[in-house]
């Protein structure tokens, strides 16, 4: 069955696999899933597939397997090793998808990975596109991502009647474009995470109801999407993970090379909450961090 790029994608006729589905990636696919698309995925442990397979997903063996199955092969995964692995590897994406082919790795990972991917994959008469997202995991299981495409502009609008089921794409230009695009979004979430994070350990020093701070600044210059994401969690002291704090290490680290001072300042306090022993936490766990530094518990 021919149904890869330029043939324009059919629920009923396009192939889409799957690589990773844990706290983001299972919500996004099944989005896809429910939307009438022929979905394969692949995990290292099928145990955490059983709910996708019971909605009708497909199982592959290895990533290699499931290239075969697939027109387009979507990857959400830790780390940029693990994307290296799982695309380039010898058993990997690329080494079985056909020609025409495209996979799209989600994954927030190095803008100079994505070059090679996209390089790699013309090479083989088929296509890369890098579009991490931002959200969480609330916006994945709402459908409504933030998701930053870099790679060739005609594949990024071929790929649209999929890719909105998992929310708004925002072209940006060619390969790693996506990359970088994600690595300034990061820049500017953890400012404000760590922001909001003082702002609430210093209301609370001051004697005020934290509570009643967030709602009376809400609506002035101080209110942004990460206060209303993680504001009322900060006071609650709820650090459920939407967004691991390890990950925003991994984030702000592919901006060290750029003169970023208040990224590598906040990077300092994610890394401490990694050095707690709070890595698997929720980002907004930064406030722990600071509190630490103003001796409260």
């Amino acid at each position: 069955m021919e149904t890869s790029y330029p043939k324009l994608i059919d629920p009923s006729k396009t192939r889409i696999g799957w690589i990773s589905i844990g706290i983001m990636g299972s919500a996004m696919v099944s989005h896809i899933i429910a939307a009438g698309y022929l979905v394969t995925v692949y995990a290292r442990d099928l145990r955490k597939s059983k709910d996708l397979q019971t909605k009708g997903a497909r199982i592959a063996n290895s990533p290699k397997e499931l290239a075969e199955m697939s027109d387009v092969v979507f990857t959400i995964v830790g780390n940029s090793n693990d994307v290296r692995s799982l695309l380039l590897g010898e058993d990997g994406v690329l080494s079985g998808l056909n020609p025409g082919g495209v996979t799209v790795d989600m994954t927030s990972s190095t803008p100079e990975l994505a070059h090679e991917i996209h390089a790699e994959a013309r090479r083989r008469n088929c296509w890369a596109v890098d579009a991490p997202v931002s959200g969480g995991d609330a916006g994945a299981r709402e459908g409504t991502l933030g998701i930053f495409a870099g790679g060739d502009s005609e594949i990024v609008e071929w790929l649209s009647p999929v890719m909105k089921n998992m929310g708004t794409v925002s072209y940006m230009g060619g390969a790693g474009s996506g990359q970088s695009c994600k690595i300034g979004n990061q820049i500017a979430a953890a400012s404000n995470l760590v922001g909001l994070a003082e702002g609430i350990v210093f209301a609370g020093k001051a004697g005020l109801d934290t509570v009643k701070w967030l709602e009376a600044v809400k609506d002035g210059a101080a209110g942004s999407a990460v206060m209303r994401l993680f504001g009322e969690m900060m006071v609650m002291r709820d650090y459920k993970a939407t967004g691991f704090a390890e990950y925003m290490v991994k984030d702000l680290g592919m901006a060290a090379e750029a003169a970023m001072p208040g990224a590598a300042l906040s990077k300092q306090l994610f890394t401490g909450m990694v050095a707690n022993g709070d890595g698997k936490l929720g980002i907004q766990g930064v406030v722990s961090v600071i509190r630490r530094l103003n001796g409260l518990s």
